[in-house]
């Protein structure tokens, strides 16, 4: 009894602890309606429908000022004239500096006409004034600003975060000539290749059951609700909700009939054309303005968007300034948070105000007023574990050497390529119903520390594989993609398989100050890099196939990129597993369509990683010299 009270009293205190450490206080608030005037306005597009947008002008007409449009889902409230937005812009520089600030509701959303379309897609021949998208929604709206609200001087940038960044990315295509600068953050880029609905082909299930619970279609333009009601999950632990949900198709009954964009993220669980057309990055032509692309190191919700983003910009736009910025912080967290932390890992600096103060704010006023040389490199990157920034002239860093980390027997895991071994495979039981969490603490939805979680806990089960160097006696810097080989065998027709690139500290490591969880240091297991693969995708993600049973076969994949220097004294690990629920939906590991897989479908497997001389299996990493 007094062990369990305890376990909860953890659980309670833990996530308390690390949204304290995440939310310093804010600062007071910047007196908007002292310095800035509120305008409503329904833009005509091109095609007769009527967008709502806002326009905040300052009052000081001594000067003119460029334009920074925000074009977003989420509601430009609040509405009316006489209701002032509390912070206008990326930060509070751009208020105290002047600009005017834009924000529109796009096509299906809130106050603007017209119907709404998940990613809408680009269209690259464009027809007539019927054939329209976030591109010709952006150029209409700019030429009609320039023209209807004075003082501007000509110059218009374009920002955004998550879903608005998105909006920013697919705005900047065939970009109208008076766009002179766009920020992409955090940019959802490709839904089911790495971003929000799928990564590796797995379902990511808490994040999209939290979001359209929430996010739902309008039948008509309309203002959000006085109250808004979050879901009732009934408990405080989403691990025990999803359990008790059962199959993926079990969702359905917390969903309307109408609730077509949960029913469109879950039904295409495959790499089909609804995908594909949604894929920005092949269309990012034609752009003629400086573009400044974000990202989050941790960033559980689109961590491959922005590095889609900015490679898709440099190879089909030669000779435009085109910078990718990435520093270690959650999603959007540069906006508004310090980004000194997250969760347990500590960062040493308020890295997201150094983005906002040094990055980003000479980057608009360069290109939108002439003021000043931003001397913004090719690549900005926060190099965690040093804790410091790195400048590079590509990414990943041309000066990188290519190695991999091998798996050997007795958990083993080195640079050294694996030689005659007595033991050539580990092996685990998957059993769908115990999955792996992803946290060690009662949570709904994903925390977004999670990034950064220690792994202890997974390491201590039977059904993860976990393989670590011996203590490091120099830095081991790992700049770039990770790309990863698994020799396997399972049981099972199918098979997920989720590899976690883990950094071990030293078993002296200080604990934090203060410290109310009592979280103990020495050894935790910091979480770098986490990726699933659903097997049944190893050969195409367009057209899945079954495993043989007891079959040595191979899984290959990418896994998103890290900056991240291991210290000495410190260990590096890498955990290989079947399940991360709910972070991901289950795999039944037999192959069936899983949105339509009932109960009676869900098996245990017995997974075998291989690692010997004609199937060693590792992690591909780049090695900084």
């Amino acid at each position: 009894m007094l062990k369990a009270t305890a376990t909860a009293l953890l659980a309670a205190l833990l996530p308390l602890a690390l949204a304290a450490q995440d939310n310093p206080p804010k600062p007071p608030e910047f007196d908007v309606p002292a310095h800035y005037t509120k305008y409503e306005f329904r833009i005509p597009m091109r095609d007769g429908v009527h967008l709502f947008t806002s326009v905040y002008v300052p009052k000081d007409f001594s000067q003119t000022y460029p334009i920074l449009l925000n074009r977003t889902p989420y509601s430009v409230a609040p509405y009316g004239i006489d209701n002032y937005a509390t912070h206008l812009g990326p930060s509070r520089k751009f208020e105290e500096a002047g600009y005017i600030f834009v924000s529109q509701d796009v096509r299906g959303r809130y106050l603007s006409e017209g119907k709404f379309v998940e990613m809408n897609p680009h269209i690259d021949n464009k027809r007539g004034p019927n054939d329209t998208d976030n591109s010709s929604d952006t150029y209409d709206t700019i030429d009609w600003l320039l023209k209807h609200v004075p003082n501007n001087n000509g110059k218009v940038g374009i920002w955004g975060i998550s879903y608005p960044g998105f909006y920013t990315s697919s705005s900047i295509i065939d970009s109208h000539p008076a766009l002179k600068a766009a920020s992409p953050q955090a940019p959802m880029t490709d839904l089911f290749m790495g971003d929000d609905a799928y990564h590796g082909g797995a379902f990511q299930l808490a994040a999209n059951f939290g979001f359209y619970t929430f996010f739902k279609p309008f039948s008509e333009p309309s203002r959000p609700p006085r109250d808004f009601t979050p879901f009732d999950f009934k408990t405080p632990d989403g691990y025990e909700f999803f359990t008790r949900m059962g199959p993926l198709a079990n969702a359905m009954q917390y969903f309307k009939s109408g609730d077509y964009l949960w029913k469109d993220q879950v039904s295409h669980d495959t790499y089909d054309d609804y995908w594909k057309a949604r894929n920005l990055a092949p269309h990012m032509h034609n752009i003629h303005c400086a573009v400044m692309t974000v990202g989050g190191w941790f960033d559980a919700e689109d961590l491959a968007g922005p590095f889609k983003t900015y490679r898709s910009i440099e190879e089909k736009n030669p000779g435009i300034p085109n910078t990718l910025v990435v520093g270690p912080w959650f999603h959007g967290g540069w906006a508004r948070s310090d980004g000194d932390s997250l969760g347990y890992a500590r960062f040493n600096s308020k890295t997201a105000e150094f983005f906002r103060d040094n990055i980003q704010f000479p980057f608009f006023e360069q290109y939108l007023k002439g003021k000043g040389d931003a001397k913004l490199p090719e690549a900005y990157v926060f190099e965690t574990g040093t804790n410091v920034w790195r400048q590079y002239d590509a990414w990943p860093p041309k000066s990188s050497q290519v190695k991999t980390l091998y798996f050997h027997s007795g958990g083993k895991l080195s640079f050294d390529a694996p030689a005659s071994e007595a033991t050539t495979y580990d092996e685990y039981i998957s059993d769908p119903a115990h999955p792996v969490p992803f946290l060690d603490y009662f949570a709904l939805d994903f925390p977004r520390a999670y990034m950064t979680g220690d792994q202890r806990f997974a390491s201590r089960r039977t059904d993860v594989l976990t393989y670590q160097t011996p203590p490091l006696d120099s830095d081991v810097t790992i700049s770039g993609p990770l790309n990863v080989t698994l020799h396997v065998s399972t049981t099972g027709t199918d098979s997920d398989f989720v590899v976690k690139l883990v950094d071990v500290y030293p078993d002296d490591f200080p604990d934090p100050k203060p410290n109310p969880a009592n979280m103990r240091m020495g050894g935790y297991q910091q979480l770098i890099r986490g990726e699933p693969m659903r097997g049944k995708f190893r050969h195409s993600f367009e057209k899945p196939e079954p495993f043989t049973p007891g079959k040595l076969d191979q899984v290959s994949f990418e896994m998103p990129a890290v900056n991240h220097a291991f210290r000495p004294g410190h260990r590096i690990m890498v955990q290989v597993q079947s399940s991360w629920f709910p972070l991901c939906d289950l795999n039944p590991q037999k192959f069936v369509n899983i949105p339509d897989a009932n109960a009676g479908d869900f098996q245990k497997a017995t997974e075998r990683v291989y690692h010997e001389p004609s199937a060693a299996s590792g992690i591909q990493v780049h090695v900084m010299p």
